[in-house]
């Protein structure tokens, strides 16, 4: 559990600082920002032109009344959740791995929305340097984090609730996992002068104080205990917006959750994610967790070799991320090759361009997770399968910032 004093709007939370990151490896990356720019240079530049006469859409533009908060409090309900037929009217029952069409989703919409409209937009940018992109992902930023009439509340105090169970649960915190990306699209645009000193710094205001509220809330502290991807999702977010506030305290901890927590509790010796593979969608949720793991170490590891190179931290048993990856390897290269059940949902709809592939192909310098990565679909089709994968937009990722 994060000590909440570490954690206190400090000056030195909001400061403008980078990330301390190490040199990069002097051997030649096996795929650099230059060939990802020329791969994806359509497909963004597509995407960001879609996007380019879209308002922005805040959660203040819907309210469900079955929400305890008030027009600026995100609200969304457990996906699994239906109403009892032996009790129609009382509490709503767990129908594990199916998702009830019947739920309030427009905030988890929205949120996801900003996370395909803002990510674009800045790729776009780095592609042209077209200024249209930056200032219209700039408008999106202002009316989500700074407008006083359409911004959310930095907390995520009724996310995921259920009827007559509870008006908002820790779980719920996953649904913020869409602004990792965000704030690395952030991290550029803060040079692309779309943004004053003032905004900047309301922006970095905005995520320490929600960073603030994940590590000592009620809410927050459940999520950052859990033992599954729930956990993973709470790092991972927790080391994005500290890295961009500069929160190096935030940093270290969320590598020590990585080290003591996560790898020990999730990874199993042949490199599967047992509490993910007893879920009802066993292919899915071990992606999930493949990924936002990968996107944390991207995020914060040293890369260096040095206690803090996640890439290469190894459990006493040997275990280490790479494991992890090998073993989903085969079954992302060939689905039919899968031993365990079939996702009850949309087990046609993946695998997809996973990040972990390239996160860890260039992490590993390893040259068939690349390639497998260059091969596979870079848009997931299906809501549920976009909502369940975070980064879209590599670009932003391995470009500098």
């Amino acid at each position: 559990m994060i000590d909440r004093r570490r954690f206190t709007l400090s000056a030195a939370a909001l400061a403008l600082t980078p990330q301390l990151r190490a040199l990069a490896p002097t051997a030649a990356p096996l795929i650099t920002a230059k060939e990802v720019a020329r791969i994806d240079h359509d497909r963004v530049l597509r995407a960001a032109n879609e996007y380019l006469p879209q308002p922005p859409i805040t959660l203040t533009a819907s309210h469900s009344p079955r929400s305890a908060g008030g027009p600026h409090d995100y609200f969304s309900e457990g996906d699994y959740w239906w109403p009892d037929p032996k009790n129609p009217g009382g509490p709503y029952i767990r129908r594990d791995g199916l998702s009830n069409p019947q739920n309030f989703n427009d905030h988890r919409e929205a949120l996801i929305r900003l996370s395909l409209h803002v990510p674009a937009l800045t790729a776009a940018w780095l592609l042209t340097k077209d200024t249209r992109y930056a200032k219209h992902a700039a408008l999106h930023l202002r009316a989500w984090f700074l407008d006083p009439t359409t911004k959310m509340n930095p907390n995520l105090q009724y996310a995921q609730a259920i009827f007559g169970v509870s008006p908002g649960r820790g779980t719920g915190i996953i649904d913020t996992l869409h602004l990792i990306e965000v704030t690395r699209a952030m991290r550029h645009l803060e040079k692309a002068n779309v943004l004053t000193p003032a905004e900047i710094q309301g922006l970095h205001e905005w995520f320490a104080q929600y960073l603030d509220w994940m590590s000592t809330s009620k809410n927050g502290i459940e999520e950052e205990l859990a033992k599954n991807n729930h956990g993973t999702c709470w790092v991972a977010q927790a080391a994005a917006f500290a890295v961009y506030i500069g929160n190096q305290d935030a940093i270290a901890l969320c590598r020590k959750r990585f080290k003591e927590n996560l790898m020990p509790d999730q990874l199993a010796p042949n490199g599967s994610f047992p509490l993910e593979l007893a879920r009802t969608k066993p292919y899915s949720y071990s992606l999930f967790d493949l990924d936002v793991t990968a996107i944390l170490c991207q995020l914060i590891s040293t890369n260096d070799g040095s206690a803090n190179d996640l890439w290469q931290f190894a459990l006493p048993n040997g275990n280490r991320y790479k494991k992890a990856v090998d073993f989903m390897f085969p079954f992302i290269q060939d689905k039919s090759k899968w031993p365990y059940p079939k996702d009850v949902e949309y087990f046609d709809d993946m695998p997809n361009r996973q990040p972990s592939l390239l996160f860890a192909g260039l992490a590993y310098n390893e040259q068939k997770f690349i390639a497998l990565w260059r091969t596979l679909p870079p848009d997931p089709k299906t809501a549920e399968i976009i909502r369940n994968f975070p980064v879209r937009q590599p670009l932003l990722w391995v470009t500098t910032v």
